[in-house]
């Protein structure tokens, strides 16, 4: 549940590109106009201000002659009010949205790069604009804020506002597990003590190490499964529309469990030999028990990675 890297917002930008670069284009084309250039930056603030809330993905309009020279301030979106207003004057000639658009007469649009101002990766789109005499009046360039843009168009928006909240629940939930895991290293220790004193009075009891094993055993057990719980849903990246990560977390819970059991079922045969046999048929039906749930994980894993790639080929 942690933010996108810049890599997962690649990876989701190229499965998203056409929808993404249809988008921009259609926003592009009903905003231009060549009257643009001859408001102010109060005008200009107040029309930008409507485009944005429409599309709070957008960060920054600016406006550029057709030499590629800023002619306006950078003007913020209003999700983005902490963006400085700068640049006007600023020669912007030799970058990559204003090369591209001097040679294209349709909405151009740049690969992801990382901003100068947020450093967050985002997208330029630009377009030329011509007067009523058909000469190049300047350079509409909108800058978009990839992130934010993707989390709009897969609707992905209103949990990323409450993914904070979720944080801090799961992060409470495992110190809870972290306390418990202490709890019974603490009683491993106590009981590793007596196993000591048991060596000069009672030095035939040899039950007694168990103890100090069952206590280390479940405080691994839970452990274990408040580190998944902190990796999975505080630290990671999760995107809940893919497959691929509810079947990781699955499939990291249920190997800590099947490793908890297993162990288990080790502590009950050695005891069951201590005992003479006795309750042999329990620990083997735990050994069994966590088998099945090896190859049920199995079963999942193959299946699920099978269906994924078969969703893939039909997008």
């Amino acid at each position: 549940m942690s933010k996108m890297s810049h890599i997962n917002v690649i990876e989701k930008y190229e499965q998203h590109s056409d929808a993404i670069h249809s988008m921009l284009s259609s926003i592009l084309k009903c905003f231009s106009a060549d009257n643009i250039f001859e408001k102010n930056e109060t005008d200009l603030s107040l029309v930008f201000k409507s485009l944005t809330s429409y599309y709070p993905f957008i960060s920054l309009l600016y406006l550029l002659d057709s030499d590629g020279r800023q002619v306006s301030m950078n003007v913020p979106g209003v999700h983005f009010k902490n963006t400085p207003k700068v640049g006007e004057g600023v020669d912007r000639s030799h970058k990559p949205y204003y090369l591209a658009a001097v040679n294209s007469e349709d909405v151009t649009i740049t690969e992801p790069y990382l901003s100068n101002i947020k450093r967050e990766l985002c997208l330029s789109t630009s377009l030329k604009i011509y007067n009523e005499v058909g000469e190049i009046v300047g350079f509409i360039v909108l800058d978009v804020d990839l992130t934010a843009l993707l989390l709009f168009l897969t609707g992905d928006a209103q949990r990323a506002h409450f993914e904070p909240y979720f944080k801090v629940i799961y992060s409470l939930i495992v110190a809870g597990l972290a306390l418990v895991s202490l709890v019974l290293i603490y009683m491993s220790m106590a009981e590793c003590f007596k196993v000591v004193e048991s060596l000069f009075k009672t030095p035939n009891n040899v039950r007694l190490p168990f103890g100090v094993v069952i206590y280390l055993t479940l405080a691994l057990a839970i452990f274990d499964l408040a580190r998944t719980t902190l990796e999975e849903e505080v630290l990671l990246y999760k995107d809940i529309l893919r497959h691929s990560s509810t079947r990781r977390t699955i499939t990291r819970f249920i190997a800590a469990i099947i490793i908890a059991v297993s162990i288990e079922a080790l502590l009950m045969i050695f005891k069951s030999a201590l005992h003479g046999g006795d309750h042999i048929l329990d620990a083997v039906g735990v050994m069994i028990s966590a088998a099945i749930l090896l190859l049920a994980l199995g079963v999942y894993v193959y299946f699920g990675s099978k269906a994924e790639v078969m969703l893939m080929n039909n997008k």
